[in-house]
């Protein structure tokens, strides 16, 4: 309760740089007669102290009129709770406002309506607010090995924790592109180690700004190797990983949003609402298990989320994250295309002609539209669905589908990206006109969305990338990248088994791909492999393959039970227990128990 009102507080824990929350207080807004520590309290120092404060942020026109709306709910509370109060000049008021926020966002807390936590608001000590000097893994390991920072923050998660009767799953979110991935990668680690049952689902997201050119070699290299290091690490410590963020929206959304890639406000948005409407199915209550909803249907928790897109033939927890924003009618009124056609991928240096016969998808749609600016039912959007899987030419091998009534808001601070094509429920209205100005929450009130979660080898080139940078700058040898990541801290061991770590992450998404191939050729084909491995094998002539092929032969392995243990010995027995055949011999054979 706040002044006899009833406020919400998400639990949630976010970390970040010393004054970056700009005017909002890490205590929250919650509580006002909190104690803050002063540092000039030291009985043990009878000497001088001088104090040096910066001055504090002002709020912006948004969050002072967020402060009179309280003020006036509380005094109508107070008076009569009934009643309602209404201000003609309200229309002019927000007009302001969001002109306001358009050209003058400088922190998140800028446009946050939420009320916040005492717990929730962390800010790291000895960081900068300047996310330019914070740019790598090796500087943010520093960071955060001063101090009990990461007890403290393990603290607060356990208060939230502790709050739950049940824990379906934790939520993470890491801007990646610094030195934050390894204060997220030790917390990961923590988390690990302390709720070894509960499913963590990471996105690790970027701005646009993040893919900015290097601009000497020394930093070109620095930048591949902590995407390396970072991808390699984060991943090892969830069940579900989602990359976010890319190069530029504007060329990829530009047939119905209007996004500055300039403006942190616009893309954030973007990326927000889309983890808000996957994260939808898990915020779904059903009254029991058979019990049926016309305004819900699909409801999953986190882990069911990890088993359907992790968990089928193929162990990929690499996942890609397509969205469409605002959804097609299913009508498709304007020629706009299915919904399943209109999805865009926000996961970067993915493949865009995605032929994947195994692909697993979870799509969640919400709000959506039958025609005009009516709103479909359950009934409707899983008829359109299902057609739209029929007459594709590209098909899962699995598909999850999510569906709710509710469509996304447009409340005030969200910015304005969406274009003259976009009506007031979200309805696309035909072509985009030239020249006309961009809409927000003023002229639209909601819209449709669609969005979803793909395990599909499209996202191979953004691993096989990171994988390469980490081989050629990092393990190679007269790697030019070595003495940069033993200066994070990190052995040689330690970086083979990241290489190792990747690997797999590839074999997942090869493996059944190879299985394929394999089952075309003759059971005299797959033998000849295994005599020319057994009668002719040494460490010259196995060197000398190409990787591809060492892929091919265990996957042929796979299939023949009664040459798993002689093939396996034969290697043991001339020594060719490298790190990257252990780690094929060890999925193969997982692959095989399974």
């Amino acid at each position: 309760m706040m002044e006899g009102l009833l406020t919400y507080s998400p639990r949630l824990i976010s970390v970040g740089f010393q004054g970056s929350l700009g005017s909002l207080s890490s205590s929250g807004s919650l509580f006002d007669n909190i104690s803050t520590y002063d540092p000039t309290d030291i009985v043990t120092w009878t000497g001088n102290v001088s104090r040096c404060a910066a001055e504090p942020h002002k709020k912006n026109l948004f969050l002072q009129s967020l402060c009179e709306e309280d003020q006036q709910k509380s005094a109508l509370y107070a008076n009569d709770p009934d009643k309602e109060k209404t201000s003609p000049q309200k229309q002019i008021q927000d007009k302001d406002l969001v002109e306001c926020l358009e050209s003058g966002v400088q922190f998140w807390t800028d446009f946050s309506k939420v009320q916040y936590h005492p717990r929730s608001l962390y800010e790291l000590h000895g960081s900068w607010t300047d996310v330019q000097k914070l740019d790598n893994y090796g500087i943010g390991k520093d960071v955060l090995s001063e101090g009990l920072q990461i007890e403290e923050m393990n603290e607060r998660l356990r208060f939230f924790v502790e709050e739950c009767d049940h824990v379906q799953g934790i939520q993470f979110i890491v801007d990646d592109s610094g030195g934050f991935s390894s204060v997220a990668a030790e917390y990961l680690e923590n988390i690990a180690d302390e709720y070894t049952n509960t499913p963590v689902l990471l996105y690790a997201a970027r701005d646009p700004g993040a893919y900015a050119f290097p601009v000497s070699q020394k930093e070109s290299i620095t930048r591949v190797l902590h995407d390396a290091v970072s991808f390699s690490r984060l991943s090892s410590f969830c069940k579900l990983m989602v990359p976010v963020g890319l190069p530029s929206l504007r060329s990829k959304l530009s047939s119905v949003l209007n996004v500055d890639d300039q403006k942190l406000f616009h893309s954030s948005a973007v990326y927000a609402a889309s983890i808000h409407s996957i994260s939808i199915p898990l915020r779904m209550e059903l009254p029991g298990p058979t019990a049926t909803s016309a305004y819900v249907s699909g409801a999953v928790d986190v882990g069911e989320i990890v088993h359907i897109l992790a968990g089928q033939e193929r162990q990929n927890m690499v996942t890609i994250l397509d969205t469409a924003m605002p959804a097609p009618s299913l009508t498709d009124e304007h020629n706009q295309g299915s919904i399943h056609r209109n999805l865009h991928p926000l996961t970067p240096e993915v493949e865009e002609d995605d032929d994947d016969l195994h692909a697993v998808e979870s799509l969640i749609i919400h709000g959506a539209l039958h025609s005009g600016d009516h709103r479909a039912s359950i009934s409707q959007v899983k008829d359109a669905i299902n057609a739209s899987y029929l007459g594709g030419s590209q098909k899962p091998k699995l598909a999850y589908l999510s569906i709710a009534l509710c469509p996304l808001p447009i409340p005030l601070p969200f910015p304005s990206i969406f274009g003259s094509c976009v009506g007031r429920h979200g309805e696309l209205l035909g072509n985009q006109s030239e020249g006309a100005h961009s809409r927000g929450s003023l002229e639209i009130d909601s819209i449709p969305m669609a969005a979803r979660l793909r395990s599909s080898k499209a996202v191979m080139p953004l691993i096989e990338r990171r994988l390469g940078n980490l081989r050629k700058h990092g393990t190679a040898r007269g790697a030019p990248g070595a003495e940069l990541l033993r200066s994070w801290g990190f052995g040689k061991d330690e970086v083979e088994d990241m290489g190792e770590f990747l690997s797999r992450l590839l074999m997942s998404l090869n493996l059944q791909m190879t299985l394929e191939q394999s089952q075309s050729k003759s059971a005299s084909e797959i033998l000849a492999h295994l005599v020319i491995l057994d009668s002719s094998g040494s460490e010259h002539c196995l060197q000398s393959w190409h990787s591809n092929q060492i892929y091919d032969l265990y996957c042929y392995v796979i299939l023949i039970n009664s040459f798993m243990v002689i093939s396996l010995s034969f290697l043991l027995e001339l020594g060719l227990w490298n790190h990257e055949l252990k780690s094929i011999i060890c999925l193969c054979t997982d692959a095989f128990k399974g």
